[in-house]
Formats: structure tokens, sequence, C-alpha cells
């Protein structure tokens, strides 16, 4: 089976969602079959391991992203993945996965502001209405999402009249984790976004009841969006210093300050998974989160090592705050650690590379016995 991954969403700089999932879903697929990846900068081909073939092709934010499967045909795959929705199916002559993570966008059109702007736009009319989704999704063999929360979405909507499999996101090995019993900083981590959704301002609006904290903001941010968060923090009884913005960190210095805060935070009002809390608590490291389903999914609902704040609690950033001091007990943090790492191990990137090669699998001889 000639297997072909879309390598196009990998940064170059620093990982986002996307990015991560499609690096790590990658390496741990080269470890079982020799995949062909393809990428649209020539140095995406460092970030990918020895045991790959690389074929180059358009940005996936071009405007020929529609013709895609036109492309493709001339490398002869037989079954192609796509880590996104948007990959082109029109002609084509391979078997095909497209992915949908999660939902959030129909209930949040405000697209990514790094995108083109008239890809920006085209996101958000997409946005408006299921039917351009139905289309994409309809156009492939089998639909993949990375959690059972984002599975059960796609089917309640009717998305797709295709199989819908999980794939699941999963956070990085880990060669040891951190000791519990070692003494912990009193500082705070959020990685992500600074989207609306993303919901940071109860976050910077907590460390008024966390005088001695310090929050690491270890995403990239526009200078705009900084000074709206310092001025929030200010405003409601926090100061500037609390805030360490990293404006984009390596995987080193991001480990490292997880493995010595008290406890990642994320407050979001959406996620479709929500990776940095699985990386988190691979490291040891406790959560604080909002009550979603999918960080329920994620941080395990009955697992100390995920302490829930509840969105709609008239003060969340004083509900926030309230479980990061439970946290400064040691025996509290002790066992919030050690289940946090527990719950981490029931997601594994070579148990997804498994099931994404079963399934193409599974395609592939499907549509040669179909083509006989």
């Amino acid at each position: 089976m000639r297997f072909f991954m879309d390598g196009r969403y990998i940064r170059t700089d620093y990982h986002d969602g996307i990015s991560r999932f499609s690096h790590s879903l990658i390496h741990a697929v080269a470890q079982q079959l020799r995949p062909t990846v393809v990428i649209h900068d020539p140095k995406q081909r460092e970030l990918l391991p020895e045991a790959v073939d690389v074929v180059m092709m358009h940005d996936p934010t071009s405007l020929l992203e529609p013709l895609a499967a036109y492309k493709l045909n001339a490398f002869e795959p037989d079954v192609v993945f796509s880590p996104m929705q948007t990959l082109g199916s029109a002609g084509r002559k391979f078997g095909l996965i497209l992915t949908l993570h999660d939902l959030i966008y129909y209930q949040h059109r405000t697209p990514p502001r790094d995108l083109p702007q008239i890809v920006r736009g085209l996101w958000y009319l997409y946005h408006l209405s299921y039917t351009p989704q139905r289309l994409l999704l309809n156009g492939a063999d089998a639909v993949a999402t990375v959690s059972r929360t984002s599975q059960r979405l796609i089917r309640k909507h009717h998305l797709t009249k295709k199989p819908v499999h999980v794939i699941s996101n999963a956070p990085q090995p880990v060669a040891a984790v951190r000791d519990p019993r070692v003494p912990r900083n009193k500082s705070l981590v959020y990685m992500g976004s600074f989207m609306e959704y993303k919901n940071v301002e109860p976050l910077v609006q907590s460390l008024r009841y966390l005088p001695d904290y310090q929050l690491h903001l270890c995403s990239p941010i526009s200078p705009q969006r900084r000074a709206e968060l310092i001025e929030m923090t200010t405003r409601h009884g926090g100061a500037e210093s609390q805030l360490n913005f990293h404006n984009g960190i390596t995987d080193h210095d991001y480990r490292e300050i997880l493995r010595q805060s008290t406890a990642l935070v994320t407050v979001s009002r959406s996620e479709g998974y929500g990776l940095p809390v699985a990386e988190a608590m691979a490291e040891g490291t406790p959560v604080v989160l909002s009550n979603l389903e999918i960080f329920q999914e994620i941080g395990g609902v009955e697992h100390p090592g995920a302490l829930f704040v509840d969105l709609a609690d008239s003060d969340l950033p004083r509900q926030i705050a309230d479980r990061v001091l439970l946290l400064e007990d040691d025996e509290r943090f002790a066992a919030a650690s050690m289940a946090a790492t527990q719950q981490a191990q029931k997601f594994c990137w070579d148990d997804s590379a498994t099931a994404l090669l079963t399934l193409a699998e599974d395609i592939y001889r499907r549509r040669a016995l179909g083509s006989h």
C-alpha cells in the first residue's frame, strides 16, 4: 500500500495544534510503515523522520487546494491521509481520509488571524452552514477525528454519511515524569491561542487572588492582544509583572516550565481535544480546566489530576484561584501529579498510528475489491 500523509501543516517555527498532530502522527506511522509525506516548504523535510519519502505540492492555504486530488493522482498513491478536511477530493483516484478536529468554528466563527485575508473570508462563509462541511467530508472514504467528544458531535449534526473514526491526539513521550516531592514554583502555564473562545480573560483576572503567582503565556501573541491582557490584569487588581509572555517557546523550554509549575490552566469555552492538557499531565503537572465534555474526556472526570471549574459560575476568576490554591498542599499536589500521569498514559501516538494504518488498509482492500 502506497500510503501518503499530508505534512503541509507542519510549522517550521513553533508547533500549533494541527502542526503537532501532523508531526507526531507521521513520526509514529514511520515506525510501522514507510509513508510518503506531502510538503510545501523544503524546511519541513528537516522535521520529518528519515524513514519517509517526500513529494512537493502547493501551500494548503492556496486557492489551488480544491484541485489537490488532481496533483496527487500523478504520484499514484493508494490511500491519502489529510490532518484537515479541506483537501480537494474531486477527480481523485485514491482512497482518502479527511480529518475534522472539532466544530468550534460553527459556534465561534472568527477565523485564525494568521491566514491570508481572502482565506479568512472564505473560512467565515464556509462555517455559516453545515452544507459545505458535509460536501467535503462526503468526498472522502472515511473521516477521522481526534476525540470521542468530536466523534459524537460529528454524528449528532450528521456532518457526513461516511464512517467516523477516532485517531486520537496524544502527548509527547516522556522519559521520566517530574518528582512531585521536588518544590514547585508558584507559577501557572497557559498554552494555546488567544482567540475569543479560548477565554483567557478569566485566567488573567484570577491573578488578583494569586498575588504570589506568575502566569506563563507560552504561545505567539500579537502586540495588540498582549496590551489588552496587560490592561485587563492591572484593571482587575493583578500586576503586569505577573504576566510572562514567551511569544512562542521551544519544546525543551516548554517542558521545563511545565515541570516546575504548579498547574497548567485553560478554561476554554470550546475545544476539539486540548493537547496542552494531555502534555502537562504526561509530565506529571496537574491541570485546572473548564468543565467541557472534551476536558472531562481528556482530564478524567474521576481523577484528582484534573481540577474543574464551572464556566457558568458568576465569579470564574475566583473559582480558578481556589482550585490553584488547593494545590499548595503538598499531599494534594503529589496525588494530583501522580493521577495526571496515569490519566495521560491512556493516550499514545503509537496507538493512534496503528488505528490510522488499520483504517487505511481497510480502505485499500475495499477499493481493490471494488475495482475488480
